[in-house]
């Protein structure tokens, strides 16, 4: 499939497509008239780089990470060793600690409007 569709299929901009392809994230082929040819697979793909991404991920980390996501008959990849997942167990633990904050901010928030509303929490009049 052309960088179009593809961009149509996954909600990514072109631009981000190319970039995935320069980081080493996505790779694709050429057609005889130097477009972009895409596999089906692709779409997937794009699709875990947005969530690693969308996780806090940079790009560096994800080129490591998804040749060990899984091996191309579904198995555990032999690139995949404890460091990598003590690494991204670290990853995680950030990623907990944001959430945390996030639950916090949003209970002073709460606290807030349900003040701003004399008392009465929204949607509970």
């Amino acid at each position: 499939m052309r960088i179009g569709e593809l961009a149509a299929r996954t909600g990514v901009s072109e631009r981000s497509l190319r970039y995935y392809e320069k980081q080493g994230l996505l790779a694709s082929d050429r057609t005889p008239g130097g477009h972009r040819d895409y596999l089906e697979q692709a779409v997937d793909r794009v699709v875990l780089i947005q969530a690693l991404y969308a996780a806090g991920l940079h790009s560096r980390k994800i080129a490591r990470l998804l040749p060990c996501m899984r091996d191309a008959d579904g198995g555990p990849s032999e690139l995949a060793t404890p460091a990598l997942a003590e690494e991204l167990t670290t990853e995680r633990e950030r990623i907990d600690a944001m959430i945390a904050d996030l639950v916090r901010s949003r209970g002073v928030l709460d606290e807030v409007i349900e003040l701003a509303a004399g008392g009465v929490r929204p949607g509970t009049a």
